[in-house]
């Protein structure tokens, strides 16, 4: 357990000791307990699982499930149908947890059921005396549906950006604000949508409102300056698990996670020589942050190893039933330098040749109903940095430019390869919106209308709106955004949204919701027959 400063551990006592709960929504006696235990909380000198549990990539009866201990041990799960466990259906020996991935541990099981309700149990036994085991910690997930469990609807949640702007783990509200909200929308999973923690996001005891309100919160060493060891990126997961209803909402809600910039440092891309840059010296190369914030990143998300390679590729395709398969984009790890973004040769842009033909490749042979692509970055707005662009629009609303050819070339093979009915979630703005595209709005307009949805923040400073560039004609249709720069979850201006996925109808719902879970907006889209 990583040090934290005093009065913040004296104040914060009831999120961060004995007292830190888990309290998932679903009810037993092991659950109870499990309640119970907090980060560091010793056991008669027994393994304690230190930042709870969590289950990733639950697909078509596979799962990949995770946990952190104080010392070497080794990881067991059980897996039942109810909570009481009186059936076990799978019984794991998972890793041995060592030092070398910060005691952090995941176990891939396969050979589940899909489309049901699923408990886990896991343990840790001593690396020395397996005798002295571990308390058990128990969450639940709710298995993917299988090539032939068309029946059952589809429920995800997205959004991303979590502890940025100064806007911590607050113990007054139980670490993050929204994440009741998100809880109770009883999704089959989250997905993560970037920005999963901020390393480049230092935080101070309390922050003082426009208003004169007090923010206040938790403090670890790790949080009191930009990230640039592993062992400071690996802080910024440890401590965002140091929120009581955060870990509980992970206890209960499979996430599937993708990353953005702020895992490694704001706006970076690969072969990056930081200047000027607040808290790094001059000729820090972002490559050597990538690298040690990708090991973080792999070691506190579950992530299965649907497609492993050398590098730990973020980059997957999962698939839920005959109803929606779902495209995860890396947008960072191929992407080229932020420019002005006017070029006139595309060059492989945000995604590179490889992730862009394995996404249509993918895309052709799916035979789901709906292909959801989760992009990091928007497609239509314009993100700058500084007076280079971040994201593929480069404000000019003409033909395609920059990044932007790579987008048109992506688009337009969509269309001619015949793949109807593709949507695309992304977050990183920092506020919700709903942005439909029309080739007879564009300036480029070898494409067919789709529909870009974003959310966020989770727990973040607020922004918005940015200017949309009319190059493939899109249309705010909504947007919610807050009436200042950085306004912080106090203020209200935090957003997720939910897709919902008809069985019967084939429908598929988006709502954009606020930080208390009341829908703002609503917009229900038909399937085009294939």
């Amino acid at each position: 357990m990583t040090a934290l400063n005093r009065r913040t551990l004296l104040r914060g006592t009831s999120a961060i000791g004995v007292g830190l709960a888990l309290a998932p929504a679903f009810g037993s006696s092991a659950l109870a307990r499990s309640a119970r235990r907090g980060p560091g909380q010793v056991l008669a000198n027994r393994p304690v699982l230190t930042h709870g549990i969590q289950a990733g990539d639950a697909v078509d009866g596979s799962v990949s499930l995770w946990t952190r201990v104080d010392r070497p041990a080794r990881l067991r799960v059980e897996i039942a149908r109810d909570p009481s466990f009186r059936r076990i259906l799978r019984s794991v020996a998972g890793p041995t947890a060592t030092p070398a991935s910060d005691l952090t541990g995941q176990i891939n099981v396969r050979g589940l059921p899909t489309a049901t309700d699923l408990y886990y149990r896991i343990t840790a036994a001593d690396q020395h005396d397996h005798r002295r085991s571990s308390e058990p910690l128990v969450g639940r997930f709710r298995a993917g549906l299988g090539r032939h469990d068309g029946h059952r609807p589809i429920r995800f949640i997205w959004s991303g950006d979590i502890a940025g702007q100064g806007w911590g783990v607050n113990p007054d509200l139980g670490g993050f604000r929204i994440a009741d909200a998100m809880r109770a929308a009883n999704a089959d999973f989250f997905l993560s949508s970037g920005d999963n923690v901020y390393a480049d996001g230092p935080v101070t005891e309390t922050v003082t409102l426009p208003d004169g309100r007090i923010w206040r919160n938790l403090v670890i060493e790790e949080k009191t300056a930009v990230a640039q060891t592993l062992d400071q990126y690996r802080g910024q997961y440890k401590y965002n698990l140091l929120a009581d209803n955060w870990r509980a909402f992970l206890a209960e809600t499979a996430i599937v996670a993708q990353w953005d910039d702020h895992e490694v440092i704001n706006n970076w891309y690969p072969g990056q020589v930081l200047v000027g840059r607040a808290g790094f010296p001059d000729g820090t190369r972002v490559d050597q942050l990538a690298a040690r914030a990708r090991q973080a990143f792999h070691e506190y998300i579950p992530v299965s190893p649907v497609s492993p390679d050398k590098v730990g590729r973020v980059y997957r395709k999962l698939s839920y039933g005959p109803l929606m398969d779902l495209f995860i984009l890396d947008m960072r790890t191929s992407k080229d330098p932020n420019t002005t973004g006017l070029e006139t040769v595309a060059d492989g842009g945000l995604l590179g040749k490889e992730q862009t033909a394995w996404l249509l490749r993918e895309l052709k042979a799916s035979k789901a109903t709906w292909k959801v692509i989760a992009n990091d970055l928007p497609i239509g707005l314009v993100v700058p940095d500084g007076s280079n662009q971040e994201s593929s629009s480069n404000g000019d609303p003409g033909a395609p430019l920059g990044r932007e050819l790579d987008i048109a070339y992506l688009l337009t093979q969509i269309k001619r390869l015949g793949i109807r009915n593709h949507v695309w979630l992304t977050a990183d703005v920092h506020y919700t919106a709903a942005h439909h595209y029309q080739p007879d709005r564009a300036a480029y307009q070898d494409f067919d209308p789709f529909w870009e949805f974003v959310s966020g923040p989770l727990n973040a400073g607020a922004f918005g709106p940015n200017t949309l560039d009319a190059t493939f004609g899109p249309e705010a249709v909504f947007q919610a955004v807050p009436p200042r720069a950085s306004a912080s979850p106090l203020e209200g201006y935090q957003f997720f949204g939910q897709v919902d996925i008809d069985p019967r109808t084939k429908q598929l719902t988006v709502t954009l919701k606020d930080v208390e879970g009341r829908a703002l907006f609503t917009q229900r889209l038909d399937p085009e027959p294939r």
